[in-house]
């Protein structure tokens, strides 16, 4: 049934509505060990869940590893060179550093339990790592920037080029190894915070890439305003990260609305029950880091009992979670012929949705 609908025409559907219910059940007893099964998948998906976001905590450990590691690496790459866009590589990796201690703590937060006090769980902890990220990679960007500047009208010359080079590459492959790593896992557990940390990473491979360049250009041309012209590059570089990482930070404490490929996959669900009768408005949805929440109205006919619309909004949820691992889903029931049923279509919050009843 079409949300929206004049009330004689959802009456003229309901034999066909119920039609369709009872075939799709054969007794009480029935659906009652259905709906405990079901409850039971729930559980263990839900349990699982947990399970995944506890063990996310072990990538962060390896972005510290990382970090560490390249620092060492670029360290010694600025002290054996002098080069200032060797140094403003190896302060991006402090930065690095300070973001994954953060994402260790935030994701540890994050795969707490819901208590008495956050009844919805602790996931939006994922978003102050990657804001507090963005704001360290805004001081990195303009520590970089100054020194560049100095250098820019003090040029020096660049000492054991090639030694340097070589361990920049180093460190930028393991960069690039555990980016690519934290970036499969984030998207696949949808934490923002191993993505951030991922893209952040990525970024670093990149601006290494321009360094080296910017330090192999010095020593071919003998052109030393290339060195920090490089790392001014860089600088701009990583603060148009910080600013895209402060943006994905702010939307999510401002509760977005889940992406376009998820909601495309509700409404595809939603549009096999329509089909079958069952009508649907007020669907909002929102994003808790790697956790997301699923509110809708489900409209069935007003001759059903409790139990029967139970037992079909029972069915829905589970098929939602099945589609969304991470989805807490809440609904409300409302009788298809009743006009007041229709007063709230305007709760309706799909970004790019028209407002057309449905």
């Amino acid at each position: 049934m079409i949300a929206g609908a004049t009330p004689a025409a959802n009456r003229r559907r309901l034999p066909a509505i119920r039609e369709a219910f009872a075939g799709s059940t054969c007794s009480r007893a029935t659906r009652n060990d259905e709906d405990q099964q079901l409850a039971r998948k729930g559980t263990r998906v839900m349990s699982a869940s947990v399970a995944s976001r506890a063990s996310l905590t072990r990538y962060a450990w390896l972005s510290i590893a990382a970090a560490t590691l390249t620092i060492a690496l670029k360290g010694v790459a600025w002290w054996l060179t002098g080069s200032v866009g060797l140094l403003s590589d190896a302060i991006e990796s402090f930065v690095n550093l300070a973001g994954a201690l953060m994402a260790l703590w935030m994701l540890t937060l994050a795969a707490l339990p819901a208590d008495d006090e956050y009844a919805y769980g602790y996931s939006k902890a994922e978003y102050f790592s990657s804001a507090f990220e963005a704001f360290l990679i805004l001081l990195a960007a303009i520590s970089i920037a100054y020194t560049a500047l100095v250098r820019l009208l003090d040029p020096r010359p660049i000492e054991q080029p090639g030694i340097g080079l070589m361990i920049s590459l180093l460190a930028s492959a393991i960069n690039l190894a555990t980016a690519r790593i934290l970036l499969r896992v984030g998207r696949e557990h949808d934490s923002i915070t191993l993505e951030a940390d991922a893209q952040h990473l990525m970024t670093d491979v990149w601006t290494s890439a321009g360094v080296i360049a910017g330090v192999a250009l010095v020593w071919l041309s003998g052109w030393l305003w290339l060195d920090p012209a490089i790392a001014l590059v860089v600088a701009a570089n990583i603060l148009w990260t910080a600013f895209d990482l402060l943006r994905r930070s702010l939307s999510g404490l401002l509760d977005a609305s889940l992406p376009p490929q998820k909601l495309a996959q509700i409404e595809s669900l939603l549009a096999i029950h329509r089909a079958q009768g069952l009508g649907f408005h007020a669907l909002r949805t929102r994003q808790a880091g790697s956790r997301c929440f699923v509110n809708l109205h489900v409209l069935v006919p007003g001759g059903w009992t409790v139990q029967q619309g139970h037992d079909w909004v029972e069915r829905l949820e589970e098929e939602i979670r099945q589609l969304l691992p991470q989805a807490h889903v809440t609904t409300h029931l409302e009788p298809l012929d009743d006009p007041l049923s229709m007063s709230d279509q305007e709760l309706e919050r799909v970004p790019g949705a028209e407002r057309a009843p449905h």
